[in-house]
């Protein structure tokens, strides 16, 4: 029955998105809920069953990871090798020739989401003994292209455009701590902190230990010269916090 909430609550989710639209500076608009819902769907029903200790929240797809598996932080060969999952992908309404979707095929890899699930199989082991305990979603299921194929993230769209984005999709992350029960909220990165602070403020009646990690991009100059030493000591730290280390 769980499972099926999570996957009730991400289609809603992902009818929410599709029914937006998007003025400059994008061009382009991937809803992986959509043409990758298979992979989405996979990650669910592998590993959304049960109470969950912490729930890790990432920002939006990556091209080369979410957007091509459905899976968040996606990459490539932690789904195929790590997690056991793999699934038919389609295409997006409309793809830039510089951002092609090509599933598991593809032969990109995704650097935040290599470096984020290394850290956790460095130290959980497998895929299994880390998703008994934690979890792992996107804040926002969407990814945003200009006309030259270059990312746009949630923070460079207008601001009327990330309210409608922000009332979906805090719906849906309250949504999903009531029902996988997390003690802790973790962000990868302070946008995704924000946002768990805000849906922490909407469940009062619950009480939760939130805390960030650095978030893996390589466009970070920190986290080039920190990881995985500095989020691993950050993930220690909130579960002692939070009375489960």
């Amino acid at each position: 029955m769980q499972i099926q909430q999570v996957i009730n609550a991400a289609r809603e989710l992902c009818d929410e998105m599709q029914a937006l639209t998007f003025d400059a500076p994008v061009a382009y608009t991937y809803n992986p809920l959509t043409y990758a819902w298979a992979g989405h769907e996979a990650y669910i029903r592998r590993f959304a069953a049960g109470q969950k200790d912490v729930l890790y929240l990432g920002m939006n797809p990556g091209p080369f990871g979410m957007a091509q598996t459905g899976v968040p932080f996606g990459e490539i060969a932690a789904v195929t090798l790590w997690m056991g999952i793999t699934a038919p992908i389609g295409q997006p309404p409309a793809t830039h020739p510089k951002r092609p979707v090509q599933g598991f095929n593809c032969p990109r890899s995704e650097v935040s989401g290599r470096r984020l699930w290394g850290l956790f199989e460095e130290m959980y082991g497998t895929a299994d003994a880390f998703f008994e305990h934690a979890y792992v979603a996107n804040y926002c299921p969407l990814i945003w292209m200009s006309e030259s194929g270059a990312n746009i993230t949630p923070t460079q769209l207008p601001k009327e455009q990330m309210q409608q984005i922000d009332a979906a999709c805090q719906r849906h992350l309250v949504r999903l701590i009531e029902i996988l029960q997390p003690k802790c909220l973790v962000g990868v990165g302070g946008y995704a902190l924000k946002q768990l602070e805000t849906a922490a403020a909407a469940l009062p009646d619950k009480q939760f230990t939130l805390g960030t990690i650095l978030h893996p991009s390589p466009a970070s100059p920190v986290a080039n010269k920190c990881w995985p030493e500095r989020p691993r000591q950050q993930i220690q730290d909130i579960l002692a916090q939070a009375g489960l280390a």
